[in-house]
């Protein structure tokens, strides 16, 4: 066994265990968020440490992190003697953003010599798109609007994905996530018609571990909210179901463009 997923939710981990069957590898999760659809073996933040010297000693050598999962709180109480001597650099990393604290827990499979690979690599049709549809004039306008506003706020660490209409912004991911942002957008309010949604990695970003992803519910949310289409960089965006995905576009009749 040379391979570890740890496995959030969502429908990432499931496509991942499909594109790993008949191979070698082992499936772990964080405690109270395990993955749907396949079993894995449940671990506690505060027990790191002794995890990846586990995975190493069973001759682990490369690790994807892949799927949703809430930040944890730590219990120093319940810390082992493995993982104390990094508990300073965890509470830093869990008091800053998702990318600090995500590039701190690369930091500690690298230490350990395993290397932290991506789900595009494991499985390289996860950046296939199956683009649909032209957008108008003005909803390419929307577009380079929204990828500005987005790579302006990369810094602040806020979230993936912005909503434009009309050159006005009308939403920005925060916490909650995109479905719950564009579930909001749903709502009667005042605004221009039309408008996109422009959704990619922070510019600082570690895409091994946290590239941004759409699927059908992208799709379905952005029709509900009144949008024209979905825009993404290429090669910068995991697609999920991408045949149901393509279906709900044509049935919406939103466009999916690459930037």
């Amino acid at each position: 066994m040379t391979l570890a997923l740890i496995a959030g939710q969502g429908g990432l981990p499931p496509r991942l265990a499909r594109a790993l069957d008949g191979t070698s590898w082992r499936a772990l999760h964080l405690k109270g968020f395990p993955p749907e659809a396949f079993a894995s073996e449940g671990f506690r933040v505060e027990h790191l440490g002794s995890v990846i010297a586990g995975l190493r000693n069973d001759g682990v050598t490369k690790v994807c992190l892949a799927g949703r999962i809430a930040r944890p709180r730590l219990d120093p109480a319940a810390v082992d003697a493995t993982t104390m001597p990094l508990v300073p650099r965890m509470m830093a990393a869990l008091r800053a953003g998702d990318d600090a604290a995500l590039r701190t827990v690369v930091a500690f499979f690298e230490e350990a010599g395993v290397e932290v690979v991506s789900a595009q690599d494991l499985d390289p049709t996860l950046l296939d798109l199956p683009l649909i549809g032209t957008p108008l004039d003005r909803d390419r306008a929307d577009i380079f609007r929204a990828r500005d506003v987005h790579t302006a706020l990369g810094a602040l660490d806020i979230g993936q994905a912005v909503v434009v209409a009309g050159g006005q912004v009308l939403a920005v991911e925060a916490l909650p996530g995109t479905d719950r942002m564009l579930a909001a957008l749903a709502e009667p309010f005042p605004r221009p018609e039309g408008g996109v949604l422009f959704k990619a990695a922070k510019p600082d970003q570690d895409r091994r571990i946290d590239m941004a992803t759409i699927g059908p519910d992208t799709v379905r949310h952005a029709a509900a909210a009144g949008l024209a289409g979905i825009a993404v960089p290429h090669g910068e965006v995991l697609v999920l179901e991408p045949e149901t995905l393509r279906d709900r576009l044509v049935e919406t009749g939103l466009f999916l463009e690459a930037v």
